[in-house]
């Protein structure tokens, strides 16, 4: 009885956990544009590159993947801000929480 007390516990932690966003939105991040993988970025100028790292997993639960990639993105976009940069193209698929992007001023 106490074994499935503790594993439904776990399981709504879980649960809840991968529902939330991690990564709030920092102000400004928003206007910043994100653009398909490896994008071509014409007119543009490279201002540098940004790595984001995310929780892919809890406990033994795999973490929605598009739930992680949108953190990412929203991870790249704060992080843009601070380099000035109004547009950013990932480099890589996201892998294990991972991805990189480069960051860019492009004209608009």
């Amino acid at each position: 009885m106490r074994h499935a007390v503790r594993l439904a516990s776990l399981t709504t932690l879980v649960l809840a956990a991968s529902a939330c966003t991690w990564v709030p939105m920092q102000q400004g991040a928003a206007a910043v544009q994100v653009r398909a993988l490896n994008a071509a970025t014409p007119g543009c100028t490279k201002l540098g590159e940004i790595e984001g790292n995310v929780t892919d997993r809890v406990a033994l639960y795999e973490r929605n993947p598009l739930r992680v990639q949108e953190e990412l993105e929203t991870m790249a976009r704060n992080e843009a801000v601070g380099l000035s940069a109004n547009t950013v193209v990932p480099l890589e698929a996201p892998h294990d929480g991972r991805q990189r992007y480069s960051a860019w001023r492009c004209p608009r």
